[in-house]
């Protein structure tokens, strides 16, 4: 794929074009406030695999649902690192929120001072108030960076800081690929901690991803034009339907993950069960539990922001909701995220 300028960045500009149809599907709304995904490439170092080891990808990108190989399977041939990122959307009578996940087989270093493990999962999740149009008017996202979250607010938003103070502006872009303005978002290498773009930004070789309905796989580890492809977090065969196999998750909400292969060699050390799923995430000096960034997003956004109007906390739709208790167990005995 040929290398494109990316398109200007615009902080306004919230209104987008409502097609004369019905009303809009979970999946069609994912896609219409799907980031524009700015992910640094680090090439250097065995464990880099030539910047491979910073793509984002399915879960299954090695063709199995083991969470213990995808190390070691990340090198090898007969994989796909076609784009893929991960979504959910839960409803309210006031509100949608979207949560995304981008998936890594690695969370890498090439420095001895430094932890590396196996599987990486870090995302978005995106509140957008229902308005009467179509796709709804986006007010914040609240990032995923390790063990810590970051809130931000487009130009225009009304809602403002909480018991979390807002960390910067959400950022918008138009896309090639389609005739909307999309948040921007960015993850560093290695690590891949997840914030608003230009909190973090590709340095050097890097990769941006744009929201699409095909996934296509970087030409190099400095291809500035990709398209991913979404995958519902809910759908029959999808994360959450899988979340009781041991094979993919070693707990409720953490991926599995061992130190096989080279995982660890010339670091300081290569943790196990490290990476986590959405409702897994947590960061542990605020006042939402362990998960309830995607399982209650409506309570999270109420801790963190001030919001004007009503904001309903029941849910027309949420399918986490059925498995409640054992999120609250799982939050409780769980151990500490160290992602």
């Amino acid at each position: 794929m040929a290398t494109v300028a990316a398109a200007a960045l615009v902080t306004a500009g919230l209104a987008v074009p409502a097609p004369a149809s019905a009303a809009v599907t979970r999946e069609q709304l994912a896609l219409r406030w799907a980031p524009i995904h700015y992910q640094d490439v680090d090439v250097t170092g065995s464990h880099a695999l030539g910047g491979k080891s910073d793509y984002i990808t399915k879960v299954d990108f090695d063709g199995d649902l083991n969470g213990r190989n995808n190390w070691d399977r990340a090198g090898q041939a007969g994989v796909s690192f076609a784009a893929h990122a991960y979504y959910s959307v839960l409803e309210t009578s006031t509100h949608w929120y979207v949560t995304y996940l981008f998936f890594h087989p690695r969370d890498w270093t090439d420095t001895f001072f430094d932890t590396e493990h196996e599987n990486d999962g870090e995302g978005l999740l995106l509140a957008i108030q229902r308005d009467g149009s179509t796709y709804g008017v986006l007010r914040s996202a609240v990032t995923v960076a390790h063990t810590n979250f970051f809130s931000y607010t487009p130009a225009g938003s009304t809602w403002t800081s909480g018991r979390e103070s807002v960390d910067g502006t959400l950022k918008l872009q138009a896309s090639p690929h389609d005739a909307f303005l999309h948040p921007v978002t960015a993850q560093e290498a290695k690590g891949h901690g997840l914030k608003a773009y230009p909190q973090y930004d590709i340095n050097g070789d890097g990769i941006v991803y744009y929201p699409s309905t095909v996934a296509e796989t970087p030409s190099s580890g400095n291809d500035r034009n990709v398209r991913y492809k979404l995958i519902d977090i809910f759908a029959s065969d999808g994360l959450w339907a899988q979340r009781a196999n041991t094979s993919l998750f070693a707990n409720l909400g953490t991926f599995a993950g061992d130190d096989s292969g080279d995982c660890g060699v010339g670091a300081l050390d290569c943790s196990i069960n490290s990476a986590n799923a959405p409702w897994g995430w947590d960061d542990g000096d605020d006042l939402p539990a362990r998960g309830e960034i995607a399982t209650d997003p409506a309570k999270l956004s109420v801790e963190y922001f001030t919001i004007p109007g009503s904001l309903s906390r029941t849910y027309t739709y949420n399918p986490y909701a059925a498995a409640a208790a054992a999120l609250a167990a799982a939050a409780k005995t769980a151990p500490p995220v160290v992602d």
